[in-house]
């Protein structure tokens, strides 16, 4: 049924985005833990490699004719490290180059430097073919009696970070993927966990249906003995009369409850069987508009009918006429004495016929108009049950539009009335 395969897909969905957002979340710590940990390593060796390089500059300033073995302090050996010595004004004195595809970035990160000594600062930059470099930097500052020089050390870690980015579009495919098998394993479990719900569901529609036939015959039964009984001239004590007439007003509110039921339990097992034919849309409404007119006359409620152009469409002409009779009834059981109701056309074409139900009576709450179609529901309870309803109607309208592959739709503001609307296709196929 479709209610259940409904609840599966939302079930699976519920499941798949709860899986779509752990796995983000893993994704996420993932990634930042790598860079935290990448940067962590780098920035120690930035760290290192400019107290290397201050020391050994130390010792130039302290002694500027000695011969120092500078790969004693600082890894030359590494061809990504890199560092710049410029003196108190501005003059470059030493240096070990970065790689020619990067100096000319590293020199305006110099010159615009803004970093607080030995803090360490990652620098992107794209060049002109439109690849990301990325450049890890620090500084120091040291004084000896020539006076005070900076040093800025840097590290080319474009391949380091190219790899985590790398790293992490892996992870999100890998999570892409794993979220798709959850996703499956989440469908197949939702439905065997509903598997046991739909075979209770199946024994209950089935026993609403058996009970709701068997019922039918004894309610008749009933009925009949209460109108031989009325017809019988030898009662006539007022009091006992006036009991068979409530007892055949209850017998027939039970009878239209079980049809309703019996009606709603052979939709669920696809029972329900439509005669299609071609009728003239504009009698039907005609015919219910008459019908209904007295109903509407004894609470004081004016019940109108367009003058109808002929409309024809493909339908079965019981339960269209049953669908309009559930909306006038509905309309006039909700409308206050001196309300109106009115049936109209909205329009018809080639391909549809669009007619409607409006009253001016109590109206809808807006966080109810989306649950007047399921069964058993009434916005008011207590005055649906001074009104007969039995919340059925408005689910078996929407069953005989669905019947007849059509729409069904309702607009209502509170104490200012409702309104129904329904699409019907003219060319159904028989």
């Amino acid at each position: 049924m479709e209610i259940f395969g409904r609840s599966r897909r939302q079930l699976a969905f519920a499941y798949a985005l709860i899986m779509c957002l752990f796995l983000a979340v893993i994704i996420f710590v993932v990634h930042m833990a790598m860079n935290w940990s990448m940067f962590s390593e780098q920035a120690q060796e930035l760290s290192d490699a400019a107290e290397g390089v201050a020391e050994v500059q130390m010792f130039y300033m302290q002694n500027p004719n000695a011969a120092v073995d500078e790969n004693r302090y600082f890894k030359a050996a590494n061809d990504r490290l890199f560092y710049y010595i410029f003196n108190a004004d501005g003059q470059l004195i030493r240096f070990e180059r970065a790689s020619f595809r990067i100096e000319q970035f590293v020199m305006s990160v110099i010159e615009d430097w803004k970093i607080d000594e030995g803090e360490v600062e990652v620098f992107r930059h794209s060049n002109e073919i439109g690849q990301l470099n990325t450049v890890m930097m620090t500084s120091k500052k040291i004084s000896a009696d020539s006076g005070e020089q900076t040093i800025f050390v840097g590290k080319d870690v474009t391949a380091l970070y190219s790899g985590l980015e790398k790293a992490t579009y892996a992870q999100v495919f890998l999570g892409v993927v794993a979220l798709l098998i959850a996703s499956g394993i989440g469908y197949y479990m939702a439905g065997r966990t509903l598997i046991p719900i739909k075979e209770a569901y199946e024994k209950q529609k089935q026993f609403a249906a058996d009970a709701s036939h068997e019922l039918r015959t004894p309610l008749a039964v009933v009925m009949a003995s209460a109108d031989l009984l009325l017809a019988d001239p030898s009662i006539e004590n007022p009091f006992l009369r006036q009991v068979l007439e409530d007892l055949k007003s209850e017998v027939k509110k039970m009878t239209d409850l079980v049809s309703d039921l019996l009606m709603v339990a052979r939709s669920d097992n696809n029972a329900l069987k439509v005669k299609i034919q071609r009728v003239d849309l504009t009698e039907i409404l005609e015919q219910v508009v008459r019908m209904m007119k007295p109903i509407a006359e004894k609470k004081n409620i004016l019940l109108l009918g367009e003058e109808y152009r002929t409309v024809f469409v493909n339908c079965d002409e019981q339960k269209i006429k049953q669908l309009v009779i559930i909306l006038v009834d509905n309309a006039i059981k909700y409308t206050t004495s001196g309300g109106s109701v009115l049936v109209r056309f909205e329009s018809a074409d080639e391909s549809k016929a669009v007619f409607s139900v409006a009253d001016s009576g109590i109206g809808i709450a807006e966080e109810d108009l989306g649950k007047v179609f399921e069964r058993f529901y009434r916005v008011d309870k207590a005055r649906s049950r001074e009104m007969g309803g039995n919340g059925l109607g408005l689910a078996i309208a929407s069953e005989i539009v669905k019947l007849h592959d059509g729409k069904i739709s309702v607009a209502s503001q509170l104490g200012e009335g409702t309104k129904f609307t329904v699409e019907l296709k003219t060319n159904l196929k028989k």
